[in-house]
């Protein structure tokens, strides 16, 4: 074993004494030209403006992000003056849930009671029927085929105390 690490060895102190030459003449006049230049100026550090904050005004309006709202007329829709969303309500499990993150996946039929089946932004199939409540803003489904659902939203309309109804409507989709 001591043969084989004996010419790596003598390869390196090879290597070593070829770089120990003491000619620096280059890099020592290199560094005189570089030390008989001027010095230059530092500029100050810049100043920063200040920041600004923003107030966003337009938080209870409709994001520009969300699909543009597909207008049905539905037969149910109460005045503007009387809407507003019931708080004392319990919460459904679908409310947790964006109207657009919701989709249909199909419907079905058990003992007379038409189901509607939707799918959540988490892989979930849950059924609903008429009368039940999803999406975040106060959902209501209000009719139900084979190809749709419509859901009735309740939004503030800006005011502190205004709400509109809003219909929306849930297309079926594939899987």
């Amino acid at each position: 074993m001591y043969l084989t690490r004996l010419p790596l060895l003598a390869a390196g102190l090879i290597a070593l004494t070829a770089c120990s030459g003491q000619d620096f003449s280059d890099l020592d006049g290199f560094m005189e030209e570089k030390r008989a230049r001027p010095g230059g100026i530092i500029e100050p550090i810049p100043t920063f403006k200040a920041y600004e904050a923003f107030a966003y005004s337009a938080t209870t309006q409709r994001s520009p992000f969300d699909r543009p709202i597909e207008v049905r007329e539905i037969s149910q829709l109460q005045s503007v003056s009387a809407v507003k969303p019931d708080d004392n309500r319990p919460k459904e499990f679908l409310e947790q849930f964006t109207l657009d993150s919701l989709s249909m996946v199909g419907s079905l039929s058990r003992s007379g009671v038409d189901w509607t089946l939707i799918k959540d932004p988490d892989g979930g199939v849950h059924r609903v029927r008429l009368g039940d409540h999803l999406g975040r803003d106060h959902g209501k489904i209000v009719e139900m085929t084979d190809t749709y659902v419509a859901v009735v939203e309740i939004v503030s309309d800006g005011t502190e105390e205004g709400w509109v109804e809003r219909p929306r409507t849930l297309k079926l989709s594939s899987l």
